[in-house]
């Protein structure tokens, strides 16, 4: 018999492949920059570097694949997709919340995914919410030996909470017990939201409590207000959720506010991103790595092989960001000159 958060989770994956749960008007604010064109490089494309280190770990792309699923059937089968494209390319990889394994100990094989990818940057992750609901260091140890994970994301969710009917709502005091965590867990904590940003104030907040990188997860993307209106019974929710289906802070907004006060913290920039130029932008602006979600679970959904298609445009258009404005590696791209449109 499926619990509940399994309904949920495959709720998730079919709103998101079959249903309109994207932001509408907001936008990941990337469309707002552009490069200067650079038409005489002086550098060999094949020459080209876009490998970096991200919390201690080699990566052949800057790129990872968003926290997204697991706890289905059909979950574990993307993750598998997912974690052999991660694996070839040499991405980082994030799962999706870990409660249900935790909670139902039979999904545990639907995040198991090291064994597709043995030498990948690999996140476990549950919601930071959770804290104030029982979880602590034994939770947070047991997600992260189940994936043999690198990082333990902390998600952060408040108004998808808001809208799910029965969310998890009470958010307070939760500083003082990330800290706690961040103090005594063996890897490195992520904070991350959920696709409505985190500002910089926030992001202050969260690294002086020991946390080690921000992913800013932005609006732009998968609007998961909608998502939560749409599989509600509940017609108070589901105004609820419409009302605040354009909530949030844009991508680029989030990681060019951070990255202003806090110059030296691993920043992840995801939120609405489909495409390599979007990424460049991303990293010219201060991230260290970007991330991807929706357009990776389309794919995964069709095959491994469309996975593995996404990856490698990704990788060409990047390197065709980076060609085209005269960086050799990441620290050149992370200078060059990007320019906010009027």
């Amino acid at each position: 018999m499926t619990t509940e958060i399994q309904n949920r989770k495959a709720d998730h994956i079919r709103l998101c492949i079959e249903e309109d749960v994207q932001f509408c008007t907001t936008t990941n604010g990337f469309e707002c920059y552009r490069f200067e064109h650079c038409c005489l490089p002086e550098l060999d494309f094949e020459e080209i570097d876009l490998s970096t280190n991200f919390l201690g770990k080699h990566l052949k792309l800057p790129v990872l694949i968003s926290s997204m699923t697991g706890g289905t059937d059909e979950a574990g089968i993307i993750n598998a997709r997912l974690a052999t494209a991660a694996q070839s390319f040499g991405l980082a990889m994030g799962v999706g919340s870990q409660r249900v394994a935790i909670e139902s100990p039979s999904t545990n094989s639907t995040f198991s995914v090291r064994k597709y990818a043995p030498d990948i940057l690999l996140f476990a992750n549950f919601g930071a919410v959770q804290l104030n609901y029982g979880y602590g260091l034994t939770e947070a140890q047991r997600a992260v030996d189940l994936l043999e994970a690198d990082a333990l994301i902390l998600h952060f969710n408040p108004l998808q909470e808001c809208i799910q009917t029965g969310g998890d709502r009470n958010f307070k005091g939760l500083i003082s017990k990330i800290e706690n965590l961040c103090r005594h867990l063996c890897v490195p904590v992520i904070a991350k939201e959920v696709g409505n940003g985190i500002s910089s104030s926030v992001a202050i907040q969260l690294v002086e409590a020991g946390v080690a990188a921000i992913d800013v997860a932005g609006a732009g993307g998968t609007s998961w207000a909608k998502v939560e209106a749409a599989r509600s019974n509940n017609s108070r929710q589901r105004h609820l959720g419409q009302i605040f289906a354009e909530w949030g802070i844009p991508t680029a907004e989030c990681i060019a506010s951070i990255r202003k006060y806090l110059l030296e913290v691993p920043l992840i920039a995801s939120g609405g991103l489909t495409n390599g130029l979007e990424a460049a932008k991303a990293i010219a602006l201060g991230a260290d790595l970007v991330g991807l979600a929706w357009a990776f679970l389309q794919a995964a959904s069709v095959s491994e092989e469309q996975v593995f298609t996404l990856a490698e445009n990704l990788r060409n258009e990047l390197l065709t960001s980076a060609f085209c404005t005269g960086s050799s590696n990441l620290i050149d791209l992370k200078s060059r000159p990007i320019i906010k449109k009027i």
